[in-house]
């Protein structure tokens, strides 16, 4: 009878995945889907589309709307505070719809494209911070070396808070949409395609390039502006997501519109804190660009960026490690082999 007896078999050496969310139903491998469907859902390529079309057709019809905060703008000649919050109100809407629209064609969270992750209010608060300090230090360097001097300040008593916060309101809202319509939904797509820093690269070039359109914009000024999105992008890369760079780029302009009241990128605001002008070469003082078009700018970015390596690169690994340069067709799902049965045997 013994020998009659199944005797079960041994256990074998067991390999566990990665536990991920459900998978999307499969891509079909003919066909014209498979054209537009890959084994992550829709393609990179048709999602960077499809959402560039839904932003421009918002704003498009949008415009129609603001021509007149458009035509008082042109009229004073400076920037007031009402007109710029209507239109980066409405900027900022129009990414929130393309993004929205994206994410539900994904099946995602309209949150999964940059405004997720940890410590989210420290890195945002951080982020302010230290955007703060470094437009004071790139405005103490020009005044140190003779490239900018102020002619005195211009506002007193409750004038100051009504501006600060308006501004505020302001620049907030233009970090939030400048921030989320190239290196939200587009960086994170892109990152999943083509790879991390190719998206880097190219949005980065063209938030530059995006420059050209202010009048007051000069060559330096345009590499800065692709510079700086490099710097943002280091530090989506370090920490996931665009909290620090929101509140750096928010507190950036305020510092520099408003608190300081230089010129950034020809515009000069109503309601600014002090006055100031320009002095000598404008390849040193940036001229009528304001300090964004100061080569001085280079160095601080630098210093900026190598800070980040210090504080973020050593303390641990990118979440987007492994998707640096890789495009999506030479990745491999990783594989990580369970111990634990053997080390228990």
């Amino acid at each position: 009878m013994d020998d009659l007896t199944h005797s079960p078999e041994p256990p074998e050496r067991v390999l566990n995945s990665v536990p991920e969310p459900p998978a999307p139903p499969p891509a079909p491998e003919h066909g014209v889907g498979w054209i537009f469907v890959g084994r992550n859902g829709i393609r990179a390529g048709w999602g960077i589309l499809i959402f560039i079309i839904v932003f421009a057709a918002a704003a498009f019809f949008g415009g129609f709307f603001l021509r007149a905060f458009f035509r008082q703008h042109a009229r004073t000649g400076m920037m007031a505070p009402s007109v710029a919050l209507v239109l980066e109100g409405y900027q900022v809407l129009c990414v929130v719809i393309a993004t929205a629209i994206m994410a539900l064609i994904e099946r995602k969270s309209i949150l999964a494209y940059g405004y997720q992750g940890k410590a989210r209010a420290t890195r945002f608060v951080s982020g302010l911070v230290w955007g703060f300090i470094a437009i004071s230090v790139m405005v103490f360097a020009l005044c140190q070396l003779g490239y900018l001097a102020f002619d005195g300040q211009n506002l007193h008593g409750a004038a100051m808070a009504k501006y600060a916060a308006l501004w505020g309101l302001v620049f907030l809202g233009t970090g939030i949409f400048e921030e989320s319509i190239l290196r939200g939904y587009l960086q994170f797509t892109a990152t999943r395609g083509v790879g991390f820093w190719w998206g880097a690269l190219l949005f980065s070039f063209l938030f530059g390039f995006a420059h050209t359109t202010n009048t007051g914009e000069s060559p330096v000024g345009l590499f800065s502006a692709g510079a700086v999105g490099l710097v943002f992008c280091l530090s989506i890369w370090y920490t996931g997501s665009l909290y620090w760079a929101v509140g750096f780029h928010a507190a950036w302009d305020w510092g520099q519109s408003y608190f300081y009241g230089t010129a950034d990128s020809g515009i000069v605001t109503q309601g600014r804190l002090f006055s100031e002008h320009p002095v000598g070469k404008i390849l040193w003082s940036g001229g009528k660009t304001g300090p964004e078009g100061s080569i001085l700018i280079v160095p601080l970015l630098i210093v900026i960026a190598i800070l980040m390596w210090l504080w973020w690169g050593r303390r641990g690994e990118s979440p987007f490690k492994g998707q640096a340069w890789r495009p999506a067709w030479s990745r491999r799902p990783r594989v990580i082999e369970n111990e634990s049965l053997e080390n228990a045997a």
